[in-house]
């Protein structure tokens, strides 16, 4: 049984936070409110304070709080704190420290795990600034459960609905619960690009980040699962987990090597990264220098080994899942690439539209004798999570 500290935010949503609360309570938690002044505008104290009964926190100077310091007093007893509906307000407030106010100086003093579900109208949700607070409190740590899209509070579609409380009911008790679905399996994540010599101080590359692979890798062990993560070149942070055994590679064909090494005992393969198609037929022993006159360079080059096909040749009972970064012609060429590779899934994304390097994306999950499946725009770490839990459906399945 967990202590959870509820906080509602001033949004038409907060109705709908009351049948959170209630969900939370017939799991068998202890469940205590804490609510802004313009959460009170939409629903009212005392129908909290009768459900959970316990006084509702929302002022830090009136006569219940004057013997205690009630924001460190419920910042200490809470095990998890949810805010949900979380405006923009309250999500900036966050993001910077902010602490004006009850709630917002008790979540400061927080220190256990936050989960937020941001609700809001959808051209607040997509503006910059809210974009870069989210991209902040995720970096802190904090689990984001996006917005659907619907209906809105103002009579049009678009994101920034706050989930149905049985979808945020269930997010939070598998946060919770910390579901090991995959614990005793092994799968291999590989993430970034590869390099592919050119003479000893310039080689060919490309611009993936290796986000993508790494979000992947974090959900699967939190999944429980043992991760090999094979690394190229990278632009971002690894990380630090007992369940990811990292391995650095160069080339295209060091990382099919290594993959192929430990794809034997493994049961399910994620190609995320990025290798290259194509090397030097022969790479230059010495720096390679411009003669006089010289105005153009004329080079060789050669396919590399394609590492998605050879696996997918190779594999018995092992699930693998590729990606096709396209930037034409998207589903079309995935679904082509979903055959000719022998892979069980293929994420496809368009790449022409800012995703190497970028928090967020949109992708297309195909199966073979499966609709396409569309999913909306989201943070890359949210698209890993799905994806494994799709996959680890599928493995499950069948064992």
């Amino acid at each position: 049984m967990a202590r959870i500290a509820v906080y509602l935010t001033g949004g038409i949503a907060s109705y709908k936070a009351i049948t959170v609360v209630r969900n939370l309570q017939r799991s068998g938690h202890q469940v205590r409110v804490v609510m802004t002044k313009n959460a009170e505008k939409f629903v009212t104290k005392q129908t909290l304070a009768v459900l959970t009964k316990a006084p509702v926190l929302d002022d830090l100077w009136n006569s219940e709080n004057e013997a205690k310091v009630a924001h460190i007093e419920l910042a200490d007893w809470t095990d998890l704190a949810v805010v949900v509906p979380a405006t923009a307000n309250f999500l900036a407030k966050m993001a910077l420290g902010i602490a004006d106010d009850a709630a917002s100086t008790a979540i400061l003093a927080t220190a256990c795990s936050k989960i937020v579900v941001p609700a809001m109208n959808n051209h607040m949700w997509s503006n910059p600034a809210v974009q870069r607070n989210l991209t902040m409190l995720r970096k802190d740590g904090v689990k984001v459960l996006e917005p659907a899209v619907g209906m809105l509070a103002e009579g049009y579609a678009g994101k920034g609905r706050m989930p149905e409380p049985a979808e945020i009911s269930d997010f939070i008790l598998e946060q919770l619960e910390g579901k090991q679905t995959l614990s005793g399996k092994r799968v291999i994540v590989t993430a970034g690009g590869t390099r592919e010599a050119v003479d000893p101080v310039r080689y060919l590359g490309n611009s993936s980040s290796g986000k993508m692979g790494i979000a992947i890798a974090t959900a699967f062990a939190k999944a429980g699962a043992n991760v090999d993560l094979v690394v190229g070149n990278i632009t971002t942070a690894v990380p630090e987990n007992k369940l990811i055994n990292l391995h650095h590679v160069i080339s295209t064909e060091d990382m099919l090597k290594q993959v192929d090494q430990l794809f034997d005992g493994s049961d399910c393969l994620v190609m995320a990264a990025a290798p290259a198609d194509f090397k030097l037929q022969s790479s230059f022993d010495q720096k390679i220098k411009k003669q006089p006159n010289q105005t153009t360079l004329t080079l060789t080059f050669t396919e590399t080994p394609d590492i998605l096909q050879t696996m997918g040749l190779k594999k018995q009972h092992q699930l693998v899942v590729g990606f096709a970064a396209e930037t034409e012609n998207l589903l079309e060429n995935a679904a082509s690439k979903l055959e000719r590779k022998h892979a069980d899934i293929i994420i496809a994304n368009d790449v022409s539209k800012g995703v190497f390097g970028s928090d967020n994306n949109q992708v297309y999950l195909l199966q073979k004798g499966q609709e396409v499946e569309p999913w909306p725009k989201m943070s890359k770490e949210a698209i890993a999570e799905k994806l494994v839990k799709k996959i680890s459906q599928k493995i499950t399945k069948n064992n």
